[in-house]
Order: structure tokens, then sequence, then C-alpha cells
């Protein structure tokens, strides 16, 4: 079947498998790619039993993304679906322009569909997309996640982000949209070279040719995925036989863990290190080859706002207390993004990271069997510079702190990705 016979409407509504969304976001930036979900999914859902809500994240980059926006919604609302322009009102700051806009694009939008209850969101990339991404992971010589390219699902500050496109080319969207009369913006950044993506893709339209189409790079992610996932089940295996989690942090047995092939203890310390930092990406290879050899030799190393560090027998990946010690909130509320600590009255008090101070003022920490540099970054109560209380290093005097995340959630973590 050529790809102008396939039916994209029901390929689109197979992405959903057996269990569809009561409510699904659609991200909508003008674009032809965008544009085309927007109505494949109408026309996937034309039966009501999915109700479709729009957003359009306006980065204010350029001046006509505000014409762009409106015109998106009047493409939503001819349909019949709600429509609301997100604004990036922080801009972006030194670095890289590309990522930041991405970051925030995401941010924005995931709020905006806990705000509206939806669990799902729809976004728009292409096979020929995944493709440019599987080539710009090749460049940075990537291992095998990297080269699984863009997952076909992924979860995002509590919302599930979709890409039911990711086996169809642009230029069947494109063949779609002029089928039907519908209209599309065109991004003048897509042919700006300053850009890496860019050139990515006027690279693949010489490497095409030579039979390395954008379907062809689908199809290694889509591979590299199904490798990705036999990987992450191994994994998860290993962390069930030598793995626990203690005091937040994640405690491996260092005997069993040097028996492991590279492969698998590389994953893991990079499993381990964005459970406890939150990050949702993982380190780069450098200073994860550096971890993994501390952890193998014995040593400690920090990286991405994690430290890891070794006893006689076992391997610890704790926050750095660096990356905690400027936090505060009151009690009751999530410090860290992952504790919380509650108790008795806690009038004029706040929770801040234990330290070294407050590790001293902690007679009986030693008797938690907990290294003093996982416990430094733990959630203790002051009050001023007073230490009320400090549970995970043994001084609780009434109050508790409870980790967000547990070891059966830790080790369920190691299959999400």
């Amino acid at each position: 079947m050529s790809a102008a016979e396939r039916n994209i409407p029901a390929l689109v509504r197979g992405q959903f498998r057996s269990a569809l969304p009561s409510r699904l976001g659609i991200a909508v930036s003008g674009g032809g790619d965008s544009m085309a979900l927007l109505h494949l999914l109408h026309e996937s859902f034309a039966d009501g039993e999915v109700q479709l809500f729009a957003a359009t994240v306006d980065h204010g980059l350029r001046p006509e993304a505000a014409a762009e926006a409106a015109a998106a919604g009047q493409a939503a609302a001819a349909l019949g679906i709600s429509h609301d322009v997100l604004r990036w009102e922080a801009g972006p700051q030194q670095g890289n322009l590309q990522t930041q806009a991405r970051e925030a694009r995401y941010d924005l939008l995931t709020r905006w569909a806990r705000r509206h209850e939806i669990p799902v969101l729809a976004l728009g990339h292409t096979a020929d997309d995944q493709a440019e991404t599987v080539l710009m992971r090749m460049a940075r010589a990537s291992g095998v996640t990297g080269l699984s390219g863009m997952a076909e699902r992924r979860t995002h500050n509590g919302v599930t982000l979709l890409r039911p496109l990711l086996d169809v080319t642009r230029s069947e969207l494109r063949a779609y949209l002029e089928h039907r009369g519908i209209a599309w913006a065109e991004d003048p950044s897509n042919e700006d070279t300053r850009f890496e993506r860019v050139r990515v893709r006027k690279a693949l339209q010489e490497l095409a040719p030579l039979g390395l189409t954008p379907a062809v790079f689908a199809k290694i992610a889509r591979n590299m995925a199904k490798a990705r996932e036999a990987l992450d089940w191994y994994v998860f295996l290993a962390a069930r036989d030598l793995a626990h989690v203690q005091a937040g942090a994640v405690v491996l047995c260092q005997r069993k863990f040097r028996t492991l092939p590279s492969e698998i203890s590389h994953r893991l310390l990079v499993r381990a290190i964005q459970w406890i930092s939150g990050a949702s990406y993982p380190p780069r290879r450098v200073p994860m080859e550096k971890a993994v050899l501390a952890a193998r030799t014995g040593g400690s190393v920090t990286l991405a706002g994690c430290r890891l560090l070794t006893t006689a027998k076992q391997i610890w990946i704790c926050r750095e207390y660096n990356a905690v010690s400027g936090q505060a909130v009151l009690p009751g509320q999530v410090w860290d993004g992952r504790w919380k600590i509650f108790g008795g009255d806690a009038k004029g008090c706040e929770v801040r990271a234990l330290g070294q101070h407050g590790l001293q003022a902690c007679p009986d920490w030693r008797a938690t069997g907990v290294p003093g540099a996982v416990l430094e970054a733990t959630p203790a109560l002051w009050c001023g510079d007073g230490l009320i209380a400090a549970p995970a290093a043994g001084m609780a005097n009434g109050w508790s702190a409870v980790p967000a995340g547990n070891e059966e959630e830790f080790f369920a973590s190691l299959l999400s990705h």
C-alpha cells in the first residue's frame, strides 16, 4: 500500500489502543503538522466519545506568532473545539533558545492540561521529526536510549504526552491538508540553518537517494525502542535483586553491582539519579561513566544535583546537599519536590536541609545506619538557627519525614521511561 493510499485517520485512532481518554488535549502551533493532527483527531473522534481541547503556545519570539495563534484558535473553533492561547511570560534567558522554548512549551501545555483535567495531550511530531532526532543523536554517538528517538508516549508533570503521528511522514500530512483545502502557517525558523535541526533536515534530503529516508530512520527508532524495553526489563530485575530505598536514597549492594554487565549497571545508576533528582533527562555520558567507575571501585562523585558515595558494602545515591541547601518551605508543604515533614506545633518554624551543622546536633544519627552525607540532604525542622527535629537522622521529637516516592515507585519508574 502506498503512502497516498494509507488510511491516516484510522492509523491515528489506532495509536490510542483500547483505552480512550474521555478528554484529550491537542497542542496546535498553526503549522502543517499540528493542523493536520487537529483535523485528524476531530475526524477520528467525530462520534463525540472523546471531548477535544486545543491549546497554542505563543513564545513571543516572532511578531507573527500572535496572529498564528489566533488562526489556530479559529481553526479549532470551526471544528467546535475549545482553544486557549498560552503565553511564555518569562521569556528566554541566556543559553540554548530552542531548548528553553521546548521546555517552556511542555510546562505550559501540561499545566494547562492539568487545570482542565485533561489526562492525555497529543503532539504533532512526525516520522520526519523522529528521523531528525535520531540523526542528531547519532552525531553525539548516543546509545540505545538515544537512538530510540522520541517516545510514542511519556509522562510529564502528571500528563501523558502522546505522539500519534510518529509513523506518518510530513509529506503525507501535507497531502492530507491539501486534499481537504486546509491552510497552515510556515514558521520561517524552519529554514534558519543556525539551528541544528534545520541543518539535519537538509542533510536528510541528501541522504534520501541512498535509501536513508525519514521512514527508515523512524523504523530504526522503533527497533531501538524495542531493545531499550528489553534492557529496561533487565535493569528492573537487577534492581529488585540488589537495590532498596532508605532515607530517600537509593542503596545498592556493591558486590552484586560489580557483577552486572556494564550497560545494565550504567542504566541502573542513570535511573536512580533521575528518580532522586526528578530530572526529565539523564546526565551526560562522560560524567555518568565517572559515576559508574566510582560505584564499582569505591569513591564519591556529584552530578545532576545528586551525590553517589560508597561504603564498605553499599552504594548510596542521594541528593547533594548544595542542591537543596537554599530550599525552605512551611511544615506540611512538599520540600525539594520529594518530602513532607509534619508533626506538632510548627509556629515560626520552617523545613530546611539538615546540613552538617544540624547533623552534629543529632546525637543518635549513626544508629540509623545511614551515611552522614546522605542525612545532610534530608529535611529537618528549624526555628531560626535552632534545630527542632530531624526525623531521618534519629531526632524525631514527635515529627515524621515521609518521602513522596517509596521503594515500589522507584522500581516502577525503571519500566516507565
